[in-house]
């Protein structure tokens, strides 16, 4: 219980904050980007407080999930008159049901304040007195950029892009869907395998897990390419909206990919004919046996 009223009282907080930078730089000819960048900034910044406060960087995780839904929500409450709202449901409702399943399923695995996500551990271990500087740069504030990166294509999505509904929509709709169906299917059959706790060393090879090593990981990379495209179907000649989704996917594969297959072939009996079978990222189906 105490868990959740630190981050119910830490992201309370953190969105108050938020909307105070918004309204005080509200009417001084700022891009609602850079404004929204900044109050973004300032809302990690608290959230980054109550870490420190709580000696557990996880008190960070779900900002992932939740700023872009509240991102969203104050894009579109700038909506151009011209712009086909349509869109705007789509890109409202996918991120919602993105976010939301996202935050539930961090919650269920989150099970204590002692508990504290393992890739933090090993960045505590390996910087030690270092670790809070080290935590801000590169566990609080390098995701919150990425995300708003991910997320700046909302602007032009939401509220002033006003070019009609088209098919580069319908194309984002069925990227965007598509991967929140992946990332419920991975991430539930991933959490029925550890309640079901097997052996130690025993490796998921069921499901989409049969098809692809990390189809959770897939699942959101294709997300932050389906809001980029919603992004390019209302502004078509602002082709930077792409980098948010590069970035993210950049990250993923340099970075979250490499660790976590370190981590998992140095925890999983077999691991090595695992990967020579199973794709690494894109679910397809699996090698066959070589005789």
């Amino acid at each position: 219980m105490k868990r959740w009223m630190i981050v119910l009282v830490a992201y309370g907080l953190a969105g108050t904050a938020a909307l105070v930078v918004l309204q005080k730089m509200d009417g001084r000819g700022y891009h609602p980007l850079l404004e929204v960048l900044i109050a973004d900034i300032v809302a990690t910044c608290v959230v980054f407080g109550f870490s420190m406060f709580s000696n557990n960087s996880s008190i960070y995780d779900p900002y992932w999930s939740v700023a872009p839904i509240v991102i969203a929500m104050w894009f579109a409450t700038d909506l151009d008159a011209n712009a086909p709202g349509i869109r705007q449901g789509c890109v409202l409702a996918l991120t919602f049901a993105w976010g939301a399943r996202l935050t539930y399923n961090w919650s269920r695995h989150w099970k204590s304040l002692e508990q504290e996500d393992w890739r933090y551990v090993n960045i505590r271990d390996q910087t030690k007195l270092m670790y809070w500087p080290a935590s801000f740069l590169g566990i609080h504030l390098f995701p919150t950029l990425m995300t708003f990166l991910g997320c700046a294509p909302m602007w032009y999505a939401l509220s002033s892009g006003t070019r009609d509904f088209g098919v580069i929509d319908v194309a984002a709709v069925v990227v965007t869907a598509t991967a929140i169906v992946i990332e419920t299917l991975a991430d539930r059959q991933l959490y029925d395998f550890v309640e079901s706790k097997p052996e130690q060393g025993t490796i998921l090879n069921t499901g989409l897990w049969a098809w692809s090593r990390h189809p959770n990981y897939f699942g959101e990379m294709m997300f932050w390419w389906g809001i980029a495209l919603f992004g390019i179907a209302a502004a078509p000649g602002i082709m930077w909206q792409l980098a948010g989704a590069i970035a993210i996917t950049v990250m993923f594969i340099s970075v979250s990919l490499p660790m976590i297959e370190k981590r998992m072939r140095a925890r999983r009996t077999g691991w090595d004919a695992y990967a020579k079978k199973v794709s690494i990222l894109v679910p397809m189906p699996p090698k066959s046996e070589t005789p």
